[in-house]
């Protein structure tokens, strides 16, 4: 009962692959933390950039004036400004094409920016389906571990005459690390999953409103024009 039963005495004396197994969980448990930084410091800056274009956007500067200023901050810019660019985009192309029918026009521009939303939307859920497969992958992974050190556990002591609980406990213990390890990298993977997938939502949202506010402004700006025209 006098063995040391301290978490490095156990990890060090589990049989090779349980320690193998430990290893895995450990270096998935450091890239889950580092996607989990990456995520949250490219939500925060995905946010603060939205932020900043639909403040721009309603300040009453006019819509040329702010698609110059997103094709010159093209590397720079943020995913709403990057979906007002390509209605803009695709718009002026179409009016340059002496497109006059209305509904061609505004048809062309939200097709424009749907296709720019999906691809921002993939770009915002990079790393997310890592944290989902770790976060349900790693408690069986850790399972493994403790079920194949277990039976190693138990091999060993077929040979004795008299088992014990002073016997049988470190080898159990040494198998239950793996779980415990397993479990430390699933559980904050599942959390910030669950709290990243919140906040794409709530991106998303956002975005598919612009859209719709956006397709509203032109809608009204060429039936001005058409009326204008008359």
């Amino acid at each position: 009962m006098n063995r040391d039963l301290s978490i490095l005495q156990l990890v060090l004396n589990a049989s090779w692959v349980v320690q193998l197994v430990m290893l895995l969980l450990v270096a998935v448990s450091v890239a889950s933390w580092a996607a989990i930084f990456r995520k949250l410091f490219a939500l925060k800056r995905v946010n603060a950039l939205n932020d900043d274009f639909e403040r721009d956007f309603w300040s009453g500067i006019s819509l040329n004036d702010l698609f110059a200023a997103a094709a010159q901050n093209a590397k720079l810019a943020g995913p709403m400004e990057r979906i007002f660019a390509s209605g803009m985009r695709e718009y002026q192309k179409l009016r340059e094409r002496r497109v006059t029918d209305v509904s061609a026009l505004l048809d062309g521009a939200r097709r424009a920016m749907r296709a720019s939303y999906q691809r921002e939307l993939d770009a915002v859920e990079t790393h997310l389906s890592f944290l989902a497969s770790v976060g349900s992958v790693s408690p069986y992974v850790g399972l493994f571990g403790t079920v194949w050190g277990i039976m190693h556990a138990f091999t060993g002591l077929a040979s004795l005459q008299s088992v014990t609980l002073a016997t049988v406990a470190p080898g159990i213990a040494e198998a239950l690390v793996a779980t415990a390890i397993g479990l430390f990298a699933a559980i904050p993977a599942v959390v910030a999953y669950n709290r990243f997938a919140r906040d794409i939502d709530r991106v998303a949202i956002k975005l598919e409103t612009f859209i719709e506010e956006f397709s509203n402004i032109l809608h009204r700006n060429l039936g001005a024009q058409s009326a204008s025209g008359h």
